[in-house]
């Protein structure tokens, strides 16, 4: 039995809605191959589960302290900090148990799948991201260093999202290649609107506080290109992520829709 007051803090968070951006991708990628998307659920399940608990943490006073997420008072604003804390981790072991239990899986897919998700989110992956970004407070990166930090914050979930569902659809390893450039691409573009939001949007829209970036002293793009420059960067990756899309011999329609919608979302 999960106590009551984990188990609220865990809903209270996965409920809070979102976009479901990851979980979306990876069921459009199997459709797009051809195959059955319901196979992906669970695996879809574990990314969002992941990405939660990443959101529950980066909130944290001792990380990035906001006081909204989704429009709503973050978790620990509600639960205290160490329930916060530990609803993270459970859902962050409890991904892992989504996919191992997954009886539509045989057992290469869910090793496949699981490493590639624990290489994703670990320390070389998302959580590296994590550690730069905080490190980088009140530096001046170059394009090169931010998109690097932001390519393993932001970029690797996304791009094990896209990924994984190219392995359960069976994708070859020529097109996992062109997959993962798409997702790198969208995974850029996608750090680089949200940079622009924090400087062009409101709070209410967004869910969260904006301007944050700022107070953070954090390198952002359009601190270093401008605006203009930085939706000048912002519609070439995204441009580049198409171009990956077009090497398929699949229908890709929808994965060119989640491309725009990087570049017109408003939260």
């Amino acid at each position: 039995m999960i106590p009551e007051t984990l188990c609220k803090s865990i809903s209270y968070s996965i409920e809070a809605g979102g976009k479901r951006l990851r979980p979306v991708l990876l069921l459009a990628v199997m459709e797009a191959f051809g195959a059955k998307s319901e196979k992906g659920l669970d695996t879809a399940c574990a990314i969002e589960a992941l990405h939660t608990y990443s959101l529950i943490h980066d909130d944290l006073p001792s990380m990035d302290d906001d006081d909204i997420r989704r429009g709503k008072p973050t978790n620990h604003k509600v639960f205290g900090e160490a329930i916060a804390i530990l609803a993270g981790d459970a859902l962050l072991t409890m991904s892992f148990s989504f996919i191992l239990d997954d009886s539509r899986l045989n057992a290469e897919e869910k090793m496949q799948v699981a490493s590639l998700l624990s290489k994703s989110a670990g320390p070389a992956g998302m959580v590296a991201g994590q550690a730069e970004d905080m490190e980088a407070e009140g530096a001046e990166l170059t394009k090169d260093q931010l998109e690097a930090i932001h390519d393993k914050k932001t970029g690797q979930l996304l791009q094990c999202s896209v990924v994984a569902g190219g392995i359960l659809a069976g994708a070859s390893a020529h097109e996992l290649e062109s997959l993962k450039r798409y997702a790198k691409h969208i995974g850029i573009a996608f750090q680089i609107q949200d940079d622009i939001l924090d400087i062009t949007g409101d709070q209410q829209t967004l869910g969260k506080p904006v301007g944050s970036d700022v107070s953070n002293n954090k390198t952002t793009y359009p601190a270093l290109l401008g605006l203009d420059g930085a939706k000048e960067e912002l519609f070439r990756h995204v441009a580049a992520a198409k171009h990956e899309l077009a090497k398929l011999q699949h229908e890709t329609a929808v994965l060119e829709q989640l491309a725009d919608y990087i570049i017109s979302r408003n939260h």
